[in-house]
């Protein structure tokens, strides 16, 4: 007796085509995840293996270890599985430290706002 149903044409669109490979995950705040697929269940809450958090700042880049990681499956915005054959960022970035992205992160936000500061006290000029 087989146990095939009419679900099971989606299988392929389902996240158990992912188990066991690495994946990048970006999240609704803006994070990016890497790890191995272990688990996920309906919601799609996911467990990934040997997670990092990958920062961008510019040129820089640092992978952040976080671990055995669980997503709450809301906050997935995207999840796409990485191709190791290819090289995963171009040649031109930098790997740096953990504490020398926090300092490229916090000088990034703090000339944005900055810059939303300026645009803020010159609204007035704005005649359309």
């Amino acid at each position: 007796m087989s146990w095939a149903g009419p679900e099971d044409i989606y299988l392929s669109t389902s996240l158990a085509s992912y188990l066991d490979k690495k994946l990048l995950v970006l999240l609704r705040d803006g994070r990016k995840l890497l790890g191995i697929l272990r688990s996920f269940d309906q919601f799609a809450n996911a467990v990934l293996e040997g997670a990092c958090e990958r920062v961008i700042v510019g040129d820089i880049y640092c992978d952040i270890p976080l671990g055995l990681y669980v997503i709450r499956g809301e906050n997935v915005v995207l999840i796409g599985e990485l191709d190791l054959e290819k090289e995963e960022l171009p040649p031109h970035m930098t790997r740096v430290s953990e504490a020398e992205i926090k300092r490229a992160q916090k000088a990034e936000r703090e000339a944005t706002d900055l810059k939303g500061s300026m645009r803020k006290r010159m609204e007035f000029l704005d005649m359309d």
